[in-house]
């Protein structure tokens, strides 16, 4: 119940601070009052309106802030022994723990494919490369994948050498 009581109060707060914003003039409206627009001014008297409505403004930010700030405070803690909410990630994480195989985050469990190796009570023995005859031979140098084509020259009919 608070928390609708708050809403409508932040939604209220929203539309009256953007009311007063467009009600209230522009630092450049003082450049039309030499040009006869000065008389609209006069109707919240001497000072005009710039005091009232600014001062109204800054009242309904501070509002709109601290229901800002309540509603945060009521949408991260439970209230009445609810049970606390969960955030996206949380749902995430719990979906993918279900599926089968996949453990819990952080968990190491060796899945059907990894298998512990019987334990020896022989003293293992140092292994080192053994030169075998049948080890493959140093790769070839590649040959250029294809040479530029070069034109032919052919002698002319008569005989002659080209110059």
């Amino acid at each position: 119940m608070l928390r609708v009581i708050l809403t409508i109060v932040q939604v209220f707060s929203s539309l009256a601070i953007i009311g007063l914003v467009l009600l209230q003039r522009g630092k450049g409206a003082d450049a039309g009052a030499g040009f006869g627009a000065g008389a609209s001014g006069t109707v919240f008297g001497a000072r005009g309106a710039s005091t009232a409505l600014s001062r109204a403004t800054a009242i309904f930010a501070a509002i709109f802030m601290i229901n800002s700030l309540l509603l945060t405070y009521m949408g991260t803690h439970s209230v009445g022994g609810q049970a606390p909410q969960k955030s996206i990630l949380d749902v995430a994480g719990e979906k993918a723990g279900n599926k089968p195989g996949a453990g819990a985050p952080g968990a190491n469990k060796p899945g059907p494919a990894l298998t512990a190796a019987p334990a020896s009570s022989a003293p293992a023995a140092p292994t080192t490369p053994v030169p075998s005859a049948q080890q493959p031979a140093a790769p070839a140098p590649a040959a250029p994948a294809s040479a530029p084509a070069q034109p032919a020259t052919t002698a002319p009919p008569n005989g002659t050498a080209p110059k």
